[in-house]
């Protein structure tokens, strides 16, 4: 299938509620005041310190700084901040580490129901509402990452993922629905926990709509105490994970108190050999997995594979991983590490859901959704947005379970969720991002 990667104007859900994230204490921002990046937006604007934009201005290189990826003239600059209720990209140059990322929206014009996504699509505000002539302050944490490891040693990067906004050297704003914004700061963090993510495209930031992945959605459920690191990438093994240097780039960045969760099984169940089994070299390279994190002081924790989407006659869902979710049990009660076993909660939720309820939470579009689309989109192992935040959800049931310490880092708004009893994707309102491929991910 040959790829058709555009920018469209997706049509924005626009919904009335919102996340709010608990601000965090000065203790975890050590990083002082002077390393920050502040940028105010208006004709009015005089600040002290910072840059102040009075016109729409373009991200370049030489500057480091301005709206991105063709959607310049989306912008509106009012007397007090910048206004747009198209899709909009602003960008700032910044080398790889973490980064506290505080919005200020409002406006004396208009009301305001605006979503956050960083980088590739992370949800980071969702659809957050401020009446005509309020004002309120948004703190999130962004992860900005390279492939370099040491002077001489690099991560791989597969093809499709050197142009994605993950690895393109700067940290992207991508605001949805009605935006009215007043002013960005963005300043370097070092001390808080970090939660590594190990996976293939079920877990992997997808770039682009009309895929998605529960590790860009999880980034909604937790306040600024706490950071996700997302390198699953899609079509990924355990084994290839580590051949392309993507678990050494985590063990040479991950400290004590920080988390790894590995999620794998979609591809190595499909390895040759007598030794890739899920008792053998599966099962071996998940104990190093778990090692590496114990040896740097971190918590390792195995998350089974999602389902696919495949339904017995009548209506139960049937088994496609094998051995494999046994075998990641296996080795959690062997090296008593904690395990969320998403395999069952998926199973669950599929069921819930029914063979056709089910298909609103994958890529199944009918041809001609987006354009270009000359077939239908029947994927029953990828995630859409929708899917992507249920599964989300499921991981986050699965810290609340365990009563893992990482929990008190998930927000105060965050439902309970139970996967016998799902949300339904005609309540989902979160808007589309206005990027979108047709080509499917590495993996199934």
């Amino acid at each position: 299938m040959s790829t058709i990667k555009t920018l469209v104007l997706v049509a924005l859900c626009i919904g009335m509620h919102g996340t709010f994230f608990a601000q965090q204490s000065n203790a975890n921002n050590q990083d002082t005041a002077q390393n920050s990046q502040l940028f105010y937006f208006g004709t009015a604007a005089k600040p002290t310190k910072g840059t102040a934009i009075k016109t729409p201005l373009l991200y370049t290189p030489s500057t480091g700084y301005g709206f991105d990826f063709g959607s310049v003239s989306n912008v509106k600059i009012a007397s007090k901040g910048f206004y747009t209720d198209k899709p909009t990209y602003f960008s700032v140059a910044v080398p790889e580490g973490n980064y506290s990322v505080e919005v200020t929206i409002g406006s004396n014009e208009k009301a305001t129901n605006v979503t956050i996504k960083a980088e590739s699509r992370r949800l980071m505000l969702n659809q957050f509402s401020i009446k005509k002539g309020g004002q309120v302050t948004q703190t999130f944490n962004v992860n900005i990452r390279n492939p370099k490891i040491d002077a001489t040693t690099n991560m791989g990067l597969k093809d499709r993922e050197k142009d994605t906004f993950n690895w393109d050297d700067k940290l992207t704003l991508e605001f949805l629905g009605d935006a009215n914004i007043q002013s960005i700061k963005i300043t370097p963090v070092t001390t808080i926990p970090v939660i590594y993510l190990a996976g293939d495209s079920t877990v992997t930031d997808q770039d682009v709509e009309p895929w998605a992945s529960w590790g860009q959605f999880i980034t909604n459920y937790f306040n600024n105490g706490v950071v996700v690191a997302n390198y699953a990438v899609s079509g990924s093994a355990l084994s290839s994970f580590k051949s392309s240097n993507r678990l050494k780039k985590i063990n040479s960045l991950i400290k004590p108190s920080d988390y790894l969760f590995v999620e794998f099984a979609h591809n190595d169940e499909k390895l040759k050999g007598p030794e890739n089994t899920a008792w053998e070299s599966y099962s071996k390279y998940l104990e190093e997995y778990v090692e590496t994190a114990r040896n740097k002081g971190a918590f390792p924790v195995l998350v089974t594979p999602t389902q696919r989407r495949t339904f017995n006659p009548d209506g139960t869902l049937k088994p496609t991983h094998g051995d494999f979710p046994d075998a990641m049990r296996a080795v959690a009660k062997k090296l008593n590490v904690p395990l969320i076993d998403i395999t069952q909660m998926t199973t669950i939720l599929y069921e819930a859901w029914g063979v056709e309820a089910s298909k609103k939470a994958l890529v199944h579009y009918p041809a001609n959704t987006f354009p270009g689309q000359e077939k239908a989109l029947e994927d029953n192992t990828h995630f859409n947005s929708f899917g992507a935040n249920e599964i989300a959800l499921c991981v986050i049931k699965g810290i609340r379970d365990l009563d893992l310490p990482l929990k008190k880092y998930i927000t105060k708004e965050t439902p309970a969720y139970d996967p016998a009893k799902p949300n339904y994707f005609s309540n989902w309102t979160v808007p589309m991002s206005a990027r979108f491929e047709i080509a499917k991910p590495d993996g199934n």
